[in-house]
Order: structure tokens, then sequence, then C-alpha cells
């Protein structure tokens, strides 16, 4: 049987994964996959554990996420966050939709209860029942922060402000100096994520942030070096086409680390296992087929596909790209 874990940030990683479970259920249905999921945009608000990474794949897997915004419930209603704003609470630029808050309620008691977020995740994950096992990256808190490199509204410049207020309140557009995982020091990986890294035929980086999701992932003491010794061979898929982002604002993340907005730079940025990254082998479009060499050099075997996710039919298509390169550049 094969064992497949991916290690994916939000929409990009979710729509991902889901192509692949969908390809794997017509050629392998045997095939196993692990999602490790990012928490690094976690957060309290409200009373309440917001996991934004982790709800996006569990509801876009189980068959309950808006698909037009990629996040979310479809149909939702926003009456309980508008009664918490009439109180002069919560974030108005982060509203949460009534049947969203219900998981994060689930989710909250049973933290509060005693159960770690690995054990919230599996239970939630058994009315989505998303195909998959989900495993939040770490059961400590983790949260991305982001310092601001200018005064904005209440902010002064040097403020760190969560990264879901960078993201989602500024639109990215406010400049900052770095990224801070607050809690990171602390943090060990949950249980079953360097297993599940470790034991893995093919390892998969989906088109996700390769700053704030996968590199928060990366940043989890352990998980990076597992990556580096697993025997499975690892792929990554470009997040980048044609110098833009897929989606979001990760060129602005990459500004921030001094990295281009190219497939080739975020490629070289991984790095080859061979060279001390994490990299064996990396899709890119076929508009950046001129990134081939420079990669080659480097040594991370690279193939350029479509990558664009546009429905069912091409994001499977691109699933399976990332098998046959991952088989190909298999030791």
């Amino acid at each position: 049987m094969t064992t497949i874990t991916v290690l994916a940030g939000g929409i990009g990683g979710a729509r991902f994964t889901r192509g692949l479970l969908q390809h794997l259920a017509a050629t392998e249905p045997e095939a196993a996959v692990t999602v490790v999921v990012n928490t690094g945009d976690d957060m309290w608000l409200d009373g309440l554990r917001i996991c934004p990474d982790l709800d996006t794949v569990m509801y876009t897997l189980g068959g309950g996420i808006n698909e037009e915004q990629g996040w979310g419930r479809p149909e939702e209603s926003r009456r309980t966050s508008a009664e918490i704003a009439a109180y002069g609470r919560g974030w108005s630029w982060f509203t949460l939709g009534d049947l969203d808050l219900a998981t994060h309620i689930v989710r909250s008691d049973l933290l509060r209860s005693g159960s770690t977020l690995s054990e919230a995740t599996e239970f939630l994950c058994r009315r989505w029942q998303p195909g998959a096992r989900l495993l939040p990256m770490s059961d400590t808190p983790v949260e991305t922060h982001a310092r601001l490199a200018m005064d904005a509204d209440e902010h002064r410049a040097g403020d760190l402000i969560h990264f879901e207020e960078w993201w989602v309140r500024y639109r990215a557009s406010v400049p900052v100096t770095e990224f801070v995982q607050v809690g990171l020091e602390s943090a060990v990986p949950a249980p079953g994520v360097l297993d599940a890294i470790r034991t893995a035929d093919l390892v998969i980086l989906p088109p996700s942030n390769p700053v704030v999701s996968v590199g928060t992932i990366l940043a989890v003491p352990g998980i990076r070096e597992a990556l580096r010794s697993t025997p499975a061979t690892v792929v990554g898929v470009s997040p980048i086409i044609a110098g833009a982002a897929v989606r979001g604002m990760a060129d602005a993340c990459l500004h921030t680390i001094g990295v281009a907005t190219s497939a080739e730079a975020v490629g070289l940025h991984y790095g080859s296992r061979a060279g001390g990254g994490v990299l064996d082998a990396w899709l890119v479009d076929e508009t950046d087929a001129g990134a081939l060499p420079a990669l080659a050099a480097a040594g991370i075997r690279s193939v350029a596909v479509p990558l664009w996710m546009r429905d069912s039919e091409t994001t499977m298509r691109l699933a399976a790209d990332a098998l046959a390169l991952g088989a190909r550049s298999g030791g």
C-alpha cells in the first residue's frame, strides 16, 4: 500500500489534496494519505480557538467548503458575529459565520476539557470524513506574527501583530520586517507527524505559502530534520506561476524574507536535499520551463506541467504529475 504525506497550508494545499484523493480513488484506492497542517495561523478570538488552515482542509476534503471563497462554510449567516460586534468585541475585519462557529465552539470545549489539538481534530473529522488523516503540525500553540515596518492605525512601527490581522485586515499591504512564530521554541511535532514523514513512500509540499504555511511547519523542531532524512521522495509543487502567486499575497511574504517571486527562487529557497534543503523534485508551470536548468544545477529534478487547479480534472492531473515525478525521482 502506498503511503503519502502532504505538508499543507490552507486553500492551495486543501484543493491539491482533494485532487490527490480523487486521483487515488480512481487509480490506487488502497493508498493512505496523511496531511500535516500548518497551525501558525491559529488564534484565540471571542474566547474560541480558531484554526483556519485545519478547518479549510477539513471542510474541503469533507465536502463542506464554500467553493467560491475557498474557506468557511457555504450558505453562511453571520448573525452571531454581528451581535458580538454590537457589544464592541471581536474583529470587524474577521467575522465568523454561524455554521463555522459551531466548529470553533466544539473545538474550544474539547481543548478546555483537556483534549489535545490532535485529539480535537480527530473528533471533528469524525463528522466530515475527509478521506485522509489530518494532523496539526504541533499540539503546542504556535502563532505566526508579523513585525510592522511602519505605523498602522493603533499599531506602531516595530509592533508584532497576528499574521491574520496583517493578512486579512491589511491585505499584506503594510510592510513588515519579519515573521515571528510565537511559541515555536517550546513546540514539538504532534503525535504521528514525524512517523508520517519517516514512513511515507512519498512526501508532497503542495502549492501552499512557502513562507508562513509550509515554512512554519518546517520550522517546528524536528520536522525539517525528518524531511531531510526520510527515505521517501520529497516532491514540491510551485505556488508561483509566471512570477505571480497563485492565490493570496504570497509575494509579500517572499519579499519580506528576501526571496524573489518566481518558481525558480522558491524551489531554490526550499533547496535540494543533497544540498541540505528539503526537495528531491519540483513541479513548475509550463510558463516557467526556463527555470529547469538552474533547478537541475542545484540538484532539484524539475518538470514543467500545467499547474492551474481550475477544476477537478486539472487538479487530479496535477496530482498525477506529482506522483509520477516522485516515482521517477525515487532512489
